[in-house]
């Protein structure tokens, strides 16, 4: 079994899309090796894909790869997945699915000034978003350093402040999002609708695009979390 690095915390009838969603996912990267599977959603909401079949090692590491996992216990200096789960002034803490959450404090955040607040306006970063970190160990451990957010990650929403403009975006799918779009008129305003995590998504503005009138345009027909991301 591998639980997936990415939460279903929708109800009603947006959950059923989202679970249609997820095989569509679960079957795209792993639908041609030898194997059957069955997902489930976990009491913290994260899915879990049970594997059997000749290929189930290599699918669970696909799915690793794809998704981050989710694991019983967490070992100091390893890189591991967490969603966004609160925030305040004096950093971020990431769901990784041990009960208590793992606290990034702004100093380890590597994304510039400011407090932690300021810098998740600053990179759009929705509720739920995954987000690769290093763990530092138990807050309890008189030796324990503090996590921090993994260079590969610094590295991805820096290169979001470069672009031509996001619009991030939770509880909806890709697609969910993408129809929103189109309906609204907004078809020639963005590039791509970029996956995210499950339920979070990132619209890729177009040159001429500005992410906040965007926002004004279709938050009322989606009933998420959106932040800009202004270049």
């Amino acid at each position: 079994m591998v639980v997936l690095a990415t939460k279903l915390y929708v109800e009603g009838d947006a959950r059923e899309r989202s679970l249609d969603s997820l095989r569509s996912l679960v079957t795209n990267e792993i639908g041609e090796l030898d194997v059957e599977f069955e997902i489930g959603v976990r009491h913290d909401d994260f899915p879990s894909v049970t594997i059997e079949g000749d290929d189930a090692t290599a699918a669970r590491n696909v799915l690793r790869e794809a998704f981050g996992e989710i694991v019983p216990d967490l070992e100091a200096g390893e890189t591991y997945v967490g969603t966004l789960e609160t925030w305040d002034d004096d950093g971020f803490v990431l769901d990784a699915g041990q009960g208590e959450g793992v606290r990034i404090p702004t100093d380890e955040l590597g994304l510039g000034p400011g407090s932690a607040t300021q810098i998740r306006e600053r990179y759009g970063l929705v509720q739920h978003l995954p987000l690769r970190f290093v763990y530092g160990g138990a807050e309890s451990d008189p030796d324990a350093s503090p996590s921090r957010l993994a260079e590969e990650e610094q590295d991805r929403l820096y290169e979001w402040t470069r672009g031509d403009g996001r619009l991030n975006v939770n509880s909806a799918t890709r697609a969910e999002v993408r129809a929103t779009l189109n309906r609204a008129g907004h078809a020639q305003d963005y590039v791509t609708v970029e996956r995210l995590g499950l339920l979070e998504q990132s619209v890729i503005c177009t040159e001429n695009t500005d992410p906040p009138g965007l926002l004004a345009s279709v938050g009322e027909y989606l009933p998420s979390e959106l932040r800009c991301v202004v270049p």
